[in-house]
């Protein structure tokens, strides 16, 4: 009683019962973890309260910047509250429209399409339906899986390991023998770090395209071929893995001659975020089915099934959910899509993001902790891992014969053993991130990779900064737990 309260910024107070930035700060996360399941994810790892964000930068309730290469997990393509999305919204607000319309047709759904078409892979936009569909990532999956089924008359997924399919992935995993038509098969995915046969390059990935060419024609009990394939080409929550182009080109092939939809999984991984448009045209391939969301709503909930015609059954009352036509996300998707298209984004993420990756490879050669910093375009990881620890056990450490009896190398083609992942040093690089003032994501191999999904808008200064800080933590945390230079300082 008594005390009288302060605002913790000009213009409003945050909370109605903070006395200064700081209590006002701890308060609310204390109601948080009071009030909130323990499986909170990003929440545990980033105890921040974020009250404003424009761009790359988020100020805390606590009075503290920081410097957001999360992005809303790839969702903020043009960072924070961009002026184009807030003007698309504000449109909308202003003209009086439905918030909701369902699936009915509408302006802003017009419009949203209209710009969408514009970007499509041109193998596919000539022939391109869309379903909108809940506005989660997993249940684009879900509805990209039913589609073609639906189309096929057939069951079952194929799938990679390593492959984020949000929660209809982990429902079709978990699927008992009593639905046997739910099923899902997980193939090596190629990579040269750790790839699953112990040689990685161009002849791992030949490796991991036979076993899928064996699998396909001896399918064993599960049926004679499956309703889909679904692929990303960038691997995102499987630790930032690119697929080789050779090896996604022969996984269009190897689909087309059987007259299996090819699903590619670009809910990180679009508009712009790796270099081009859409990841899978790094490699030239056209798919039979994208699945979208994340960035595609301009930082709102959207998502959406880009599909080839012949796979439409014309299936009347389909289930599309409650919330297919969220009219602000697709206004803000509208601007999104356009601002990157009419700024050529892509390039700019194909450059700035070469540079990154050129400079973060330093650490790997000055820290022995660090296993391997890998990417494209603004889709960058840096692997940690155990120097003291033995080679990884699922690296064989054998010669493999490669064809006309030449032996392939026994290390991947990074030139390094891999090591086992080090999971609490990466979570230990995460919370020196914070320190100072830099927000990173952690994902692969037990959340072993730090992940850095910055803006397209992304500047020279800001990315310069943000390396700054990623090398200061790396370094902070590798000396406080044994993992430090690779020679003396």
């Amino acid at each position: 009683m008594g005390r009288t309260q302060v605002k913790l910024f000009p213009g409003g107070a945050v909370g109605a019962t903070a006395l200064t930035p700081r209590t006002g700060h701890e308060s609310i996360l204390r109601r948080q973890a009071a009030r909130e399941p323990a499986a909170r994810t990003y929440a545990r790892a980033l105890p921040i309260v974020p009250v404003r964000a424009r761009g790359l930068t988020i100020e805390g309730a606590d009075g503290r910047r920081y410097l957001d290469c999360l992005s809303g997990a790839g969702t903020l393509a043009l960072g924070h509250n961009h002026p184009v999305v807030l003007e698309a919204v504000r449109k909308v607000l202003d003209s009086g429209a439905p918030l909701n319309a369902l699936d009915l047709a509408t302006p802003a759904k017009d419009a949203f399409l209209t710009e969408l078409y514009r970007t499509l892979p041109s193998g596919l936009a000539e022939r391109a339906r869309v379903r909108f569909c809940g506005p989660a990532g997993s249940e684009a999956v879900g509805t990209a899986y039913a589609l073609v089924r639906a189309a096929t008359g057939r069951s079952g997924l194929l799938a990679f390991t390593g492959t984020g399919l949000g929660t209809t992935g982990r429902t079709l995993d978990g699927t008992s023998a009593d639905t046997p038509d739910t099923w899902v098969a997980r193939l090596p995915y190629p990579q040269d770090y750790r790839c699953p046969f112990g040689v990685g390059g161009e002849h791992g990935a030949d490796l991991a395209a036979r076993w899928t060419e064996s699998i396909l024609d001896d399918p064993g009990p599960r049926g004679p071929l499956p309703a889909g394939m679904i692929v990303e080409p960038v691997q995102s929550e499987g630790g930032v893995v690119p697929a080789p182009h050779t090896w996604l080109r022969r996984m269009r092939q190897l689909t087309a001659d059987r007259s299996i939809p090819l699903i590619v999984d670009e809910i990180q991984t679009g508009v712009g975020r790796t270099g081009a448009f859409w990841a899978v045209e790094h490699s030239g391939v056209t798919p039979d089915v994208m699945v979208l969301s994340k960035a595609i709503g301009g930082s709102l909930p959207l998502a959406v099934v880009v599909y080839r015609d012949d796979l439409d059954t014309g299936e009347a009352g389909a289930p599309v959910g409650t919330f297919p036509g969220n009219q602000l996300a697709m206004a803000a998707g509208t601007a999104t899509l356009a601002h990157v298209r009419e700024n050529a984004l892509a390039d700019r993420a194909a450059t700035l993001g070469e540079r990154m990756l050129g400079q973060l490879r330093t650490l790997a050669g000055e820290f022995a902790c660090v296993g391997d910093v890998r990417g494209r375009g603004l889709m960058i990881g840096v692997e940690l891992v155990d120097p003291e620890a033995e080679g990884d056990a699922g690296f064989s450490g054998a010669p493999v014969a490669a064809e006309g009896g030449v032996e392939a190398s026994m290390m991947p083609r990074s030139g390094r053993h891999p090591l086992p992942a080090a999971p609490e040093l990466a979570a230990a690089v995460q919370q020196e991130c914070l320190r100072r003032g830099l927000i990173v994501g952690l994902g692969g191999r037990h959340a072993s990779v730090v992940q850095l999904l910055p803006p397209l808008t992304l500047t020279d200064e800001q990315a310069s900064a943000v390396l700054d800080r990623l090398a200061d933590a790396v370094r902070a945390a590798a000396r406080c737990r044994g993992g430090g230079p690779a020679a003396a300082p």
